[in-house]
């Protein structure tokens, strides 16, 4: 998936669209097995140190006490507590987090998160576009999943399939991209943040002319104009971990970490952190002295390991759909791993909830093991049943699928 994928399979049919989506927001709670599920949204993954303390507190007063990064830089709160909704709401309106009660699921940005600006500053566009939405009536008929990708000109965010997605180009102009369309129109870079809200606004009307239903613009390629300018391919790739020309960048396992973490990281950042798609952190002008008090607190502070472009839905015991505690057993073998190239997903069940877009292996629980399966290259799938299985041999299949090209 781009970045939170919808609930199908890889490789599978458009699904119906002929109800509302059900994503949750941080009012509309989902319940899960471990209890209630918040989901933060955050335009670009920007946070004050306050704010991700808030949020941290939060999760230790009313959850599991590990707030959880997504795949599209935002956060959710797992494990709530019955009937915590109205203190939730009210934490979260003392720092800023809830500027909208009636656009709060549509606020989905994601940000090429830096530390240095290519050419354009991609968070004032995010700012200005979050309070766009949020005074635009029309726009709560979007989809909980509707995504804008803001990129500086690197490319990182605009591989991540949104659905209008801006890419900075180095003489004030910018190109605009709707869905998976291979082609773009140009902008001014100044009404760039316009042209996006008037493409979403395009989508809605459009659909209603033609009276169909759908989350993405990717399912509907029919009802969108061509641009004239062509894209070059975009990989999406994040930020390398440690010291960067402007700040520091880590990595967290599997997007989650505890309150003792989120302070040494709100300690750390100068003013601001940047929560980013690939379920880390940028801290921009953070001084590299505070690598070791990150590396020590946990965090991931440098590449070279099986847990590069490793991801995880939640599993067991969180999720009644899943097949297996995919965590864990993704841990132990990540750990046993050597380093690899392709992007890695855990998934418990067909859903495949956080996927990654591009290429990538698909590790699906299957109630007897797993399969291994690279994704968009021409390797066949590998199956490792649960039966007489090391650690070490799932490790292998693991790896060897990574290593595919």
């Amino acid at each position: 998936m781009p970045p939170t994928p919808d609930a199908t399979g890889a490789g599978s049919a458009v699904p119906d669209r002929g109800r509302s989506d059900a994503c949750p927001g941080a009012l509309r709670l989902h319940t899960a097995d471990d209890g209630g599920l918040a989901r933060i949204r955050l335009p670009g993954g920007l946070l004050t140190g306050r704010q991700a303390l808030a949020l941290a507190e939060a999760a230790a007063a009313l959850g599991d006490g590990e707030p959880e990064i997504t795949s599209r830089g935002n956060v959710q709160l797992r494990g709530l507590a019955s009937g915590c909704g109205a203190e939730l709401a009210e934490r979260l309106r003392a720092v800023g987090l809830l500027p909208s009660d009636t656009h709060e699921r549509v606020r989905n940005i994601v940000a090429s998160p830096g530390p240095s600006d290519g050419h354009a500053d991609v968070r004032a566009w995010a700012r200005e576009l979050d309070a766009a939405l949020c005074a635009s009536p029309w726009a709560t008929a979007l989809s909980g999943k509707f995504l804008f990708a803001l990129d500086d000109g690197r490319g990182d965010v605009a591989a991540l399939d949104a659905d209008v997605t801006l890419v900075a180009g180095p003489d004030g102009t910018a190109l605009l991209r709707l869905g998976r369309a291979a082609t773009a129109r140009p902008v001014p870079a100044d009404r760039a943040v316009a042209a996006a809200l008037a493409a979403a606004r395009e989508f809605l009307d459009a659909l209603r002319a033609a009276g169909r239903s759908a989350w993405h613009l990717r399912e509907v390629p029919d009802l969108l104009p061509a641009g004239p300018a062509e894209l070059p391919v975009f990989a999406a790739a994040p930020p390398q971990l440690g010291s960067l020309p402007g700040g520091l960048a880590v990595g967290l396992r599997f997007g989650r970490a505890s309150l003792a973490q989120w302070r040494v990281l709100a300690d750390a950042a100068e003013g601001e952190l940047r929560l980013t798609p690939w379920r880390g952190v940028v801290l921009p002008g953070a001084s590299a002295a505070r690598l070791p008090d990150l590396e020590a607190a946990g965090f991931r502070t440098a590449a070279g390991t099986a847990w590069d472009g490793a991801s995880a839905c939640t599993g067991l015991p969180g999720c009644a759909k899943s097949l297996a505690d995919v965590r864990a057993d993704a841990a132990r073998a990540l750990t046993a791993a050597p380093a690899a190239g392709l992007r890695v997903h855990w998934s418990g069940c067909e859903r495949r909830c956080g996927h990654p877009a591009g290429r990538w292996v698909d590790v699906l629980a299957t109630g007897q093991g797993y399969r291994v399966a690279p994704v968009g290259t021409p390797a066949p799938p590998t199956d490792v049943t649960a039966v007489d299985v090391t650690t070490e041999e799932m490790a292998e299949a693991v790896a060897e699928a990574r290593r595919t090209m």
